[in-house]
């Protein structure tokens, strides 16, 4: 029992292995050829995998920034990161996770089919996490047993539905049209960031309209922009921290040697994760016709963030730089008050600023062009300090000290759970998410009778 439920959760957190079933099953529906079949499948995982590989080249090549923007500038603190707080709650919440994770999948798919939120979320690895801190806020909040593992399931699944369906006005505009839906729990970063882009960016132009002399016209090509960029920032970082300290983080490498080669690695990264995400979009999408027309009628596959790079490149580069400008100000304003409220110093995590600053900046130009692109990440900067540094005390309650969680979704639903578990029972926060769910089934079915 216990191995098959392990070898079910390692098929639910690996991706590339999820998102291969579900193209699977869409074209068994369609009643494609076996040939067919067996194609796009492995094309489909062949996909994840590509895109993974440039997610890790990237977090690779970004990986010695942060200790050496950290040595640069003397300053020591809490730096938020998925991985590391999952690595350590796992080890007393792993096998309620493990059920939240699974059984909240059915519930996705059952609200996909019996609400207007027509939306099945395909990161797996994200859906791991939320199933996670939903286990550890429950369980402050009262909750054990069954009753976590039920409440929690229905919660997980309310989540991977209604997040997309906030980003899906943004998605239709960034993709033009509406066949591909958001899946990472940073949701609220990029639709801030949406609504930024439409306040201040009436009249500016997209990112991508680069209007360059012609001898400077080479800068269009995204990777040639991002690792001279990136050149830039390293060697300024490198230069401040020293040849001595980050000869330590080369393996005794010239320093300067390193930093270009790690910076112009960023950009490879970049570029494979493209290249994964164009192979992804040409399968899964025609695949998921099959489910939407069997299963879940209407229904769009909710993918990574990575999804929405292709549509503009510039906006990828512009909305990292701009969001990591963004924590290094609440960095300062964390400092600056630190008298007045009792929160730690969120340290600006390379990784989590790249990918959610990066989307940040997309969504922000497609609502705002660059004026959009750069206040809408600067904003979705601040608010990745602000959110894990508010949940870090909830967490610390059960001895998780040592680090937080860096998406906005992730740390907004665990500062609601938090506050919810000083004031209401767990009879009543259980009332109130069953309650939400009836109230979807419901909308949906008077809005059947009115179409």
């Amino acid at each position: 029992m216990i191995s098959l439920l392990n070898l079910i959760v390692g098929i639910l957190k690996t991706p590339s292995i999820l998102v291969g079933l579900i193209a699977l099953v869409g074209l068994v529906l369609q009643g494609k050829p076996l040939t067919d079949v067996i194609k796009g499948t492995i094309k489909t995982i062949m996909g994840f995998l590509i895109l993974g590989a440039g997610a890790d080249l990237i977090v690779a090549s970004l990986s010695p920034m942060g200790q050496i923007f950290e040595k640069a500038f003397h300053i020591t603190g809490v730096v938020p990161n998925n991985e590391a707080i999952i690595a350590v709650a796992l080890k007393d919440f792993g096998t309620p996770t493990a059920l939240i994770m699974a059984l909240g999948m059915v519930a996705n798919i059952l609200i996909a089919r019996f609400t207007r939120l027509k939306y099945i979320f395909l990161t797996g690895h994200h859906t791991l996490y939320m199933a996670c801190m939903i286990a550890v806020m429950l369980t402050i909040a009262g909750f054990s047993g069954s009753m976590l593992v039920i409440v929690g399931s229905v919660l997980l699944g309310l989540t991977m539905a209604v997040f997309p369906a906030l980003a899906q006005p943004f998605m239709k505009g960034i993709t033009g049209d509406d066949s591909v839906a958001f899946g990472h729990f940073s949701t609220l970063g990029y639709i801030l960031s949406g609504y930024i882009g439409k306040a201040v960016g009436k009249g500016s132009k997209s990112t991508e309209e680069m209007e360059l002399p012609k001898n400077l016209s080479f800068l269009r090509d995204s990777s040639i922009s991002i690792s001279l960029t990136m050149m830039v920032i390293y060697l300024v970082l490198a230069i401040a921290a020293g040849n001595e300290f980050v000869s330590t983080l080369s393996d005794g490498q010239n320093y300067i040697v390193f930093v270009l080669i790690k910076a112009i690695a960023f950009a490879g990264g970049v570029f494979v994760v493209l290249q994964g995400v164009r192979l992804i979009l040409n399968e899964i999408v025609p695949a998921f016709t099959g489910i939407s027309e069997k299963l879940v009628p209407n229904a769009k596959p909710a993918l990574d963030c990575p999804i929405v790079f292709p549509y503009a490149p510039n906006a990828v580069l512009i909305g990292f730089l701009f969001s990591f400008l963004g924590g290094i100000v609440g960095l300062v304003l964390l400092w600056a008050f630190k008298g007045v409220f009792a929160l730690p110093l969120i340290l600006p995590g390379v990784v989590p600023h790249f990918f959610c600053g990066a989307t940040a900046g997309v969504f922000g130009n497609s609502t705002g062009g660059r004026k959009g692109a750069m206040i809408g990440a600067f904003a979705n900067g601040l608010l990745l300090t602000a959110l894990p540094a508010l949940l870090f005390p909830l967490l610390a309650t059960l001895g998780f000290a040592g680090s937080t969680f860096s998406d906005a979704d992730f740390a907004t639903l665990g500062i609601i759970l938090g506050g919810a578990s000083k004031v209401l029972s767990p009879t009543v926060i259980t009332c109130i998410i069953f309650a939400i769910v009836i109230l979807l089934v419901g909308h949906n079915f008077v809005a059947k009778k009115e179409d």
